[in-house]
């Protein structure tokens, strides 16, 4: 009988001992998983709040950046797709960790340290599979969140060391510099591409790439929010389908129905699945640039080469949960055309985009705009060798700067953010106007 038990909780320890073992290598191994993808994501993530970060931060980088030690949770998988050469599918991810991630926010004033605390996200994830004959039979893999279900990530931000008070609108700044991040680079059609097998491979077909130009005329506005305690709101508006790729038109002084009648180009990746976005501001030359209000048209609803009337009532966000204000903020006009770019237009306005990313990038490097994702002034002409603008005005979003300069250079016609108005002079191509 003895010889029995002994066995018996000798089994139990050994059980409980390899358990226990198991769960240590996990613990280990997911650790050291936690730590290499910290690393990774902050190679990757710090670029993005650079090129992405609003007008009145300077600086905002992780001083801190560790995931921690609780995985994420795929609950289910579900196949879209199963077709030659390609399978697609959607994951639902959960993620409720124990990250402990500070950012270094640095304003006009000093430095202050933001904890990022109770992260938690719940997205689907589409994973296309490209498919190959050699092993490891994949060529590469797509990588998008998708935007319906909208991507839920929740968080809350505590100043350490200070109070968040003391940088009014911070939280703000943060909340949209992330949802911008996501919405503009993760959430589809922008996808991740990454070739797999270490053989090189033509990815040209999965990476995202413009399917059509939305021509959008601004109108006018009605009966606008009057935000200037002595005389009216100095009105004007941004635009854009891609945060990266902002436009806005000229400012109407001291009127609540201003017109505008500018016309802008803007390209479409994916008309199913995109919306216009508008901002209406009032110009401040002194303070923050104030909104208005702001409307979101889904594209989905627009025929090919079928021009279009609208009418839209402004909202003060486009988050129905923040929506405190319900008071009427007057409406904006619109007309919108879509076009379907063939083979050879889509091939060229990607090309043009590249450029535009460039030459954005050379803007920001000079200190012509603060940040890659300010709006850029109808009668600026950005120049496709990267060298800077062709006109005479540039002003940053909320900035309340005025920058007057004059560079020489080649313009880029039918490019991302081209406005046309009817008294606009024609600009030759060594910058000088007829």
């Amino acid at each position: 009988m003895g010889l029995i038990s002994g066995m018996v909780i000798g089994m139990l320890l050994g059980i409980a001992l390899m358990a226990a073992m198991k769960k240590a290598m996990m613990y280990r191994s997911i650790k050291r998983i936690s730590k290499a993808a910290s690393m990774v994501i902050k190679e990757s993530v710090e670029p993005l709040l650079e090129q992405y970060r609003p007008t009145g931060i300077t600086s905002l980088k992780f001083s801190k950046l560790f995931l921690g030690n609780v995985a994420p949770k795929i609950e289910g998988i579900r196949i879209q797709s199963l077709k030659k050469g390609q399978i697609i599918m959607d994951l639902d991810l959960r993620w409720g960790g124990d990250p402990s991630i500070i950012l270094a926010v640095q304003t006009l004033g000093p430095s202050l340290p933001i904890q990022l605390k109770d992260l938690k996200v719940f997205t689907v994830v589409r994973v296309i599979f490209q498919l190959a004959e050699d092993i490891p039979c994949i060529s590469a893999v797509v990588v998008a969140l998708l935007s319906e279900p909208k991507p839920k990530i929740d968080y809350t931000l505590k100043a350490i060391g200070g109070s968040l008070t003391a940088m009014p609108g911070l939280s703000d700044m943060v909340e949209d510099t992330v949802d911008s991040i996501v919405s503009d680079t993760l959430q589809w059609p922008h996808r991740i591409v990454v070739p797999i097998g270490g053989v090189p491979v033509d990815i040209s077909e999965l990476e995202l790439r413009p399917q059509g130009r939305l021509k959008v005329t601004v109108v006018r506005a009605n009966s606008l929010k009057n935000m200037e305690m002595i005389g009216k709101s100095d009105p004007y508006v941004v635009l854009y389908v891609r945060v990266i790729f902002k436009v806005k038109t000229k400012v109407v002084d001291n009127n609540l129905n201003p017109e505008w009648n500018e016309t802008f180009d803007l390209d479409v990746e994916d008309k199913e699945t995109q919306a216009l976005v508008l901002e209406v501001f009032d110009k401040d030359e002194v303070g923050q640039d104030k909104k208005l209000g702001v409307v979101k048209y889904l594209l989905a609803d627009l025929e090919p080469e079928k021009l279009k009337d609208l009418t839209l009532q402004l909202l003060s966000s486009l988050d129905t949960l923040k929506v405190r204000d319900k008071k009427d903020r007057g409406t904006i006009t619109l007309k919108v055309h879509y076009h379907e770019y063939s083979k050879e237009e889509q091939l060229r306005a990607f090309e043009e985009e590249q450029k535009l990313l460039e030459a954005r990038k050379t803007l920001k490097e000079a200190g012509i705009i603060s940040s890659s994702v300010d709006a850029l002034d109808g009668a600026v002409s950005l120049v496709g060798s990267g060298v800077g603008l062709v006109g005479s005005g540039l002003g940053a979003v909320g900035s309340g700067i005025g920058k007057a300069s004059r560079f020489m250079g080649k313009n880029i016609s039918n490019q991302f953010g081209h406005s046309s108005k009817k008294n606009m002079k024609p600009i030759l191509e060594n910058g000088s106007a007829k």
